[in-house]
């Protein structure tokens, strides 16, 4: 049995922004499919997942279909693979509405194309009647964030939700979520290979690797002072505006198999710090100090540590 994600442990707040963060196989959107319980039948999922004293993991489809599209709601990685070929882009949008809100086809529709134009599509009326393969790949996925967005939920969870966009309407978007947690109090889950997007929209970054999160901080000390050599290594491997293209350091290596993890912590054949206690057991995520967790015998810049070479 392969564990695509080991123990996950998260709380969220209402209005909180979290982004999920780290390289494919990581194990971001399996986890949160797990939650919305959307895996494939053969996929065992343990543990509790609490949404308003509810566990969402003892649920049935039946009670787990009045919570998803009401109460929370997925932006699907692939908008092509979310959308129903064979039916209209208006009947896929005012189909929720209809059965969880009990609204006319009418006032749905009015809804719907008001969404649509929201979510910066031009003549929504008009491709409101269209067809998914009628449409680009950067409209199709407007069109599903306009769907998760329709019901205004209490939790919307979007997996790389502006990949296909172009940077115009990327903004657009991220400047809808952010008036959706603002106005409407909803919490944002964001999973994104996409930090720029990540150091602007998120409070807090949780950054996975070979299926567990190896550091969790506020967004703003986990870009200036990384605790996890990972987290670290992946803030460094992208370019920025006020660093020398010079100092760009791709990790070497590449992600570990989830089917022969690598013994003690998984990042150590990647890792700069590396020692020979890393191979002995996989590090706890443990409190670093400054409302931050990471998983490292000896996490960087970590004020608990500065603290006690400051005592010595």
């Amino acid at each position: 049995m392969v564990k695509a994600v080991t123990e996950m442990n998260l709380t969220l707040q209402q209005g909180e922004k979290l982004a999920v963060v780290g390289e494919s196989g990581s194990g971001k959107s399996q986890c949160w499919l797990g939650v919305m319980g959307l895996l494939a039948h053969n996929a065992r999922v343990t543990g509790r997942a609490e949404f308003g004293g509810r566990n969402l993991l003892e649920m049935s489809s039946r009670q787990l279909d009045r919570i998803r599209g009401r109460e929370m709601s997925m932006v699907f990685q692939d908008p092509m693979t979310a959308l129903n070929a064979t039916l209209r882009i208006s009947r896929q949008l005012t189909e929720p509405l209809e059965v969880h809100f009990g609204m006319g086809r009418a006032a749905a529709e009015k809804r719907a194309i008001a969404m649509l134009e929201r979510v910066g599509i031009p003549d929504p009326a008009k491709r409101f009647r269209l067809y998914p393969h009628e449409l680009s790949g950067g409209m199709r996925q407007r069109v599903v964030i306009a769907m998760a967005l329709l019901a205004e939920p209490k939790v919307l969870i979007a997996d790389e939700p502006t990949t296909a966009l172009d940077v115009t309407i990327q903004a657009q978007i991220l400047e809808l979520f952010q008036e959706l947690v603002t106005q409407m109090g909803t919490t944002l889950v964001i999973i994104s290979h996409d930090l720029g997007v990540v150091a602007g929209l998120a409070d807090r970054v949780a950054v996975m690797y070979g299926g567990r999160i190896v550091e969790n901080a506020p967004v703003d000390d986990l870009f200036a002072r990384p605790a996890h050599p990972y987290a670290e290594a992946l803030l460094h491997s992208i370019p920025r505006v006020d660093r020398a293209e010079s100092e760009i350091r791709p990790i070497a290596g590449r992600p570990p198999s989830l089917v022969d993890l690598p013994a003690g912590c998984s990042f150590h054949p990647r890792c700069a710090y590396a020692e020979d206690a890393c191979q002995a057991a996989v590090p706890p995520l443990a409190d670093v100090g400054r409302n931050r967790t990471a998983a490292c015998i000896k996490p960087l810049n970590a004020p608990r540590k500065q603290e006690a070479l400051a005592d010595e």
